[in-house]
């Protein structure tokens, strides 16, 4: 097992060798070929590939998302998509500004400015004037084709939820550090949650939204704002590499799950 590996990709490893599933890690550990007699199976990134393209196409995208969760009737913090005027006017539209500088005015507590695909909270910013927005604009526009812009709010609690097939195999809490975000990378640490109303709340919602798009394994991110949940955002990819340092057995277990779903529960090994 190389050093410096990726969790993922160590947990990918150790199941597979339970199961006797070849193993081939490619690309410095983000394409993971995985084989069992004429069975081919990949995983990329942080997906296991046990979603459909459209489902993972969705999750990938933050204003589809918020936009297929209404459609449903799951509540959600909105976020509305902004194409980068790169792309030309006929795409991005002529007033993209004046709609931003719109969201802004009605907000007077400010909005969020964030790349509409990605994770971990990188180039997330928080905007309360004219000046700022232009900045985040221009940092998103430089390094994504799209941004999108939900309001502000004050998150009481997040919780994460990761679910495989419905059903909930890792639940924890993101304690906020010092940063007013709630990502790990930001400093946050992860609290695994006990049975209780908060937890139940949790996973009925993230359940709620992951039948919306039709997610078989997935991370949900919901929030609790002026009491009531929300969904923030839901992840394709399946990335766990800060709980694994307090709970390695808890993640070894999710993935392993995970890949018998991929492989099928009838296989021999």
């Amino acid at each position: 097992m190389a050093s410096g590996e990726r969790i993922f990709v160590q947990a990918i490893r150790r199941c597979c060798a339970a199961r006797r599933i070849a193993v081939d890690v490619r690309s410095g550990g983000w394409l993971i070929a995985m084989r069992r007699g004429p069975r081919r199976h990949f995983a990329f990134g942080y997906d296991i590939g046990l979603n459909s393209a459209i489902a993972h196409r969705l999750a990938n995208d933050k204003s589809a998302t918020a936009e297929a969760l209404t459609l449903a009737e799951v509540p959600c913090i909105p976020h509305r998509l902004f194409l980068n005027p790169k792309l030309g006017v006929h795409v991005a539209g002529a007033d993209w500004r004046e709609g931003m500088l719109a969201l802004l005015a009605e907000n007077p507590q400010g909005v969020v400015v964030k790349p509409n695909e990605g994770t971990s909270g990188r180039s997330v910013f928080k905007v309360t004037t004219e000046a700022e927005l232009d900045h985040a604009a221009g940092e998103v526009f430089s390094m994504s084709t799209g941004l999108v812009i939900s309001p502000y709010v004050a998150i009481e609690e997040e919780v994460r939820v990761v679910l495989l097939d419905d059903a909930p195999r890792v639940v924890y809490s993101k304690q906020r550090g010092p940063d007013w975000r709630h990502n790990l990378d930001a400093g946050a640490k992860p609290v695994l949650l006990q049975d209780g109303e908060v937890r139940a709340a949790c996973v009925k919602l993230a359940i709620e939204a992951a039948r919306a798009i039709g997610i078989v394994f997935a991370s949900i991110d919901v929030v609790r704002v002026d009491g009531s949940w929300r969904v923030l955002e839901i992840n394709s990819g399946v990335m766990m590499e800060a709980l694994a340092k307090l709970h390695p057995e808890l993640v070894q277990a999710t993935y392993d799950a995970a890949l018998d779903r991929v492989f099928g529960e009838s296989d021999k090994y």
